[in-house]
């Protein structure tokens, strides 16, 4: 086991390392900018190492300023959390030449999942479910029609380096093709500096599904089955839960079997997620790879009662599978995340500042993971997250009262909080009938949700 891990990362998610770090007995480094000096994090981490001002080019995504940070600290690994450097594999390879254990997959496998059509070609090859779609980046507006004439309309343009819905356009018809064409290409090139297109057929009214996996670095991988992501803004998720009302028990089985061959193929090590749209059919088709942990991952933890941070570190540290799960996956009842950001709860316009008054509820079955505090603040440079409220019930009914319930005792003043909104949510009849889909949140803001789930 390592004696000492670097968190390259801030906010919840470090202080999630740290907890897990705790338990294995493992000591634990943190860093931060100017900004986050008074930070939870930097309070219980065994050591705390400044990297820079609050800008996150000259801070958190300094790669250098972070190596450096690992070699004085004499740190034997570095967990990258997510966002930030989790998916850079210029800095796993970093890592791995400074002699630092990256915990995370190999940098090879994370730039073939990086590349969203590369990991789509292999995903397909391996027999996992994919859309319909261009063989490959479509080099010009030209072919960019043909292969439309192909799959058929409506399709979806999207940046084989994206995420977060930048570089993306919906296409109806052939007459808008080549200017929406140059329009995710133009942002494509300016988001990630790289203009690559591919295209899918395009699914209407689709649910987001994704399958969490582990993978040892002895060729065993395990799936602990999906989470349901519907509930999103602009392909930001908002709320999760697990299981998803739509998928059955031999479709979870299916899909996880093919999941575990595929990425076996791969050399997959470490934690991922797999994620998928539903057609109205319940069809999964393949979308793309998260090489790291995801946000939502207590989702998960809270249904299969396994910590996924703790078991990322035991991977990286050699450990096989059998140590690392101790068992069979069992799913217990039904857990629901609420993302508590600091954003005006409907404009969704950040809102930085001093917490004033912080509350968070507890209870039966209720997990509260955040960094934030009373008189802490929210810096204007990063993410506006602050929360993340998790409940688990015995049943989707249980655990939607519960999620109702702790919402309405968490308090959070002095900065706007999308607390309202999810209370709202969780009153919604069709929410809490299961009938969503990917449009739900627009047509709920905009106050006519027509039902088009199953």
């Amino acid at each position: 086991m390592f004696n000492k891990i670097l968190i390259a990362n801030r906010g919840e998610i470090a202080l999630r390392v740290i907890c897990a770090c705790k338990e294995l007995g493992i000591r634990t480094v943190a860093i931060y900018s100017e900004a986050d000096r008074h930070s939870l994090p930097v309070r219980f981490a065994d050591e705390a190492i400044c990297i820079g001002p609050p800008q996150l080019a000259l801070s958190y995504l300094n790669i250098p300023a972070v190596i450096s940070a690992a070699e004085i600290a004499n740190v034997d690994a570095i967990h990258p959390g997510y966002g930030l450097l989790a998916e850079n594999a210029n800095f796993a390879e970093v890592c791995e030449t400074s002699g630092i254990k990256f915990i995370g997959p190999q940098p090879e496998v994370m730039r073939l999942m990086g590349e969203k059509e590369k990991a789509r070609a292999a995903m397909k090859r391996a027999g996992v479910p994919i859309l319909p779609g261009s063989d490959g980046i479509i080099a010009s507006e030209g072919e960019a029609v043909e292969w439309a004439r192909q799959v058929g309309f409506p399709v979806i343009v999207k940046a084989s380096a994206g995420g977060g819905g930048r570089g993306m356009r919906i296409v109806r018809t052939e007459e808008e093709l080549p200017a929406l064409f140059l329009a995710a290409q133009s942002e494509a090139a300016g988001a990630f500096g790289n203009g690559d297109l591919y295209m899918e057929k395009y699914v209407e009214h689709p649910r987001h599904i994704e399958f969490q996996v582990l993978a040892d670095e002895h060729g065993t991988v395990v799936s602990l089955g999906e989470r349901e992501c519907s509930i999103q803004r602009r392909h930001q998720k908002l709320l999760e839960e697990s299981p998803s009302t739509q998928v059955t028990p031999e479709l979870r089985d299916q899909i996880g079997t093919v999941l575990c061959k595929s990425l076996t193929e791969i050399g997959y090590t470490n934690a991922g997620t797999i994620e998928f749209l539903m057609d109205q059919d319940r069809r999964l088709h393949f979308i793309e790879m998260n090489t790291r942990i995801q946000v939502e991952h207590p989702v998960t933890e809270m249904v299969t009662d396994v910590d996924l941070v703790k078991s990322q570190i035991m991977i990286a540290a050699g450990a096989p599978m059998s140590e690392v799960l101790h068992g069979p996956i069992v799913h217990r009842g039904h857990a629901i995340e609420c993302r508590i950001n600091a954003e005006h709860p409907e404009k969704f316009t950040p809102s930085a500042g001093k917490i004033t008054s912080f509350h968070p509820p507890g209870g039966t079955g209720v997990r509260v993971d955040t960094a934030a505090y009373a008189e802490g603040v929210i810096p204007p440079y990063y993410d506006s997250l602050i929360a993340k409220l998790i409940v688990r019930g015995k049943d989707r009914g249980e655990a939607v009262s519960r999620m109702t319930r702790a919402l309405e005792m968490f308090i959070v003043e002095g900065v706007f909080t999308t607390i309202p909104l999810h209370r709202r949510i969780l009153a919604d009849p069709d929410f809490r009938a299961g009938k969503f889909d990917t449009g739900f949140i627009e047509r709920f803001l905009a106050g006519g949700k027509k039902d088009t789930s199953a």
